[in-house]
């Protein structure tokens, strides 16, 4: 009987020694778990300030860019606006630019025609540049024989006036 009271009184310490350690192992079990979930929760808590700052931060980056846009928009609309009086102006230039390039052209075809009228003249002269010196062939032609004739009347004069040089076989002097 004493090694069954000593038996059970054994049995019943095991059993209050496993419950007790099973209790401990629990606790630890519970405390990790604890540690555990209090790290996530600690974690993710800090994960969600980093992300609420980032996405206050993209709050004003997106309320910077709609200001960025607006004044864009201004340029563009101010930019519009030149390209638009810009394009009446060259439309304008260019315009002027016809007119002139038509006068010119017209000026062009009276400058064609006037340097016609000038070569048609030059031929004209040509022609009458060629009468004339035929013309003038003729009175050089005409003035040596009159020259030449003018020359025996000359010598037949000087022979009248000294009759001496009338006789033959006298040398003329």
């Amino acid at each position: 009987m004493a090694d069954q009271v000593n038996g059970e009184e054994r049995g019943t310490g095991i059993v209050a020694g496993a419950r007790v350690a099973g209790v401990t192992v629990l606790l630890v079990v519970v405390a990790l778990a604890f540690a555990g979930m209090g790290w996530f929760m600690f974690n993710m808590g800090r994960d969600m300030s980093t992300m609420t700052r980032a996405v206050s931060q993209m709050g004003i980056d997106v309320s910077s860019m709609a200001v960025d846009m607006d004044v864009m928009v201004g340029d563009m609309d101010l930019m519009a606006d030149s390209m638009v009086e810009g394009q009446a102006g060259i439309s304008g230039e260019l315009a002027r630019v016809r007119a002139g390039t038509e006068w010119m052209g017209a000026d062009m075809s009276r400058m064609n025609a006037d340097i016609d009228s000038i070569t048609s003249s030059v031929r004209s002269m040509s022609g009458n540049v060629d009468g004339m010196d035929a013309s003038v062939s003729r009175m050089t032609h005409a003035t040596g024989a009159m020259s030449d004739s003018m020359g025996r009347i000359s010598v037949d004069m000087n022979r009248m006036t000294r009759p001496e040089s009338l006789m033959p076989m006298t040398p003329f002097r």
